[in-house]
């Protein structure tokens, strides 16, 4: 593509004149909103360490009591894109969150949807919309757009899980906004045990579950269990990954990033394509080295890193004799909605 012209280029009482009018030219711009054979990224490889994090999130609790915190949470910040704007990505919010024995986070709404993957302790809870949720470790609790959410603890032990929300995009949407409310009443119904096992659904007396998020809590347990038996079953199976979704529609388990479940093999090297959406990583057990183009990260149980789109990658396990899992959040539902989806094989 050829060199367009610089703003410089222009005379300065040309530029003045526009900006009066509220116009500005395109062409000094063009190349940088429309870069040539692919985007320019901001988000930068990145890497949080659970060990360098923990004390200061303890530290935290120490400083902050609950009610003048509301949520207790070090937000994981990329620096690409500038840590006073709190996002790991163009579309994907990150940050830990502490709740301590006898705590209560306060019940409220919010226009970005988030889910809680579960790092450490025992104890707490999440009522979402009158549904009580047992958080476990490696746990996914959904907390979708616009429904109530509290959290609390019964346990004797810190609690920490990872929150990912779709906070940027719905922030820069200039849609974002919170509601307060009060605490909410535990009404009877789990989802997690009315869809129970995979292709049995309840069945529909009367009229089909009207609510558009009918499971809210994914058990750790049962995605650990489904990994194995994925690759007992299809032992050449290229890449052992289970998908988060809506059990009534089959669809991503909400509507603007997507959530899932990853286990390499005992050993396992996996070279991934170069994905469109950028994508998150999170080790549930064991540990994995992460190359990022030419980056590389070592994660221990419970670091997280984060991967710019259009960037090629590659997972090894670093325990040669047992499995290693991970959870993984990207942007793909939000690329696919959009158009913009792309998978570039290896150069």
């Amino acid at each position: 593509m050829s060199d367009l012209g610089r703003l410089e280029d222009l005379p300065p009482q040309y530029i003045e004149d526009l900006r009066k009018l509220n116009i500005v030219p395109l062409w000094p711009s063009l190349r940088a909103v429309l870069p040539p054979g692919k985007p320019r990224p901001n988000t930068q490889p990145t890497f949080w360490s659970y060990e360098a994090l923990r004390p200061h999130l303890l530290r935290a609790g120490e400083l902050t009591p609950m009610e003048k915190a509301e949520r207790r949470v070090l937000v994981l910040a990329n620096p690409g894109h500038g840590l006073d704007h709190m996002k790991a990505s163009p579309a994907i919010y990150l940050g830990m969150q502490l709740l301590l024995p006898g705590e209560w986070a306060p019940s409220h709404r919010h226009t970005p949807n988030a889910v809680r993957m579960v790092v450490e302790g025992a104890g707490a809870w999440t009522t979402v919309e009158g549904e009580k949720c047992p958080m476990s470790r490696g746990d996914l609790i959904l907390t979708p757009t616009g429904l109530w959410h509290e959290h609390g603890h019964d346990g004797n032990e810190p609690v920490v899980w990872l929150d990912v929300l779709d906070l940027p995009v719905v922030y820069y949407l200039e849609a974002s906004y919170a509601i307060e409310g009060r605490r909410q009443t535990v009404q009877p119904g789990r989802g997690d045990r009315a869809y129970a096992r995979g292709g049995l659904l309840p069945t529909p007396v009367f009229a089909r579950n009207s609510k558009p998020y009918p499971m809210l809590r994914y058990p750790w347990a049962d995605a650990r269990a489904a990994l194995e038996a994925l690759a007992a079953d299809q032992p050449a199976l290229p890449m052992v990954q289970l998908t988060y979704v809506n059990p009534e529609t089959g669809g991503d388990a909400l509507n603007i990033l997507g959530f899932h479940a990853l286990m390499l093999r005992p050993g396992e090297s996996l070279a991934l394509p170069a994905r469109s959406p950028a994508s998150v990583f999170h080790v549930i057990e064991g540990g994995a080295d992460v190359q990022i183009g030419d980056q590389r990260f070592t994660l221990a149980e419970a670091d997280t890193c984060c991967a710019p789109g259009y960037t090629p990658l590659t997972l090894t396990n670093r325990r040669a004799g047992q499995p290693s899992f991970l959870f993984v959040a990207d942007e793909g539902p939000l690329h696919r909605k959009l158009g913009v989806y792309e998978e570039r094989p290896p150069a």
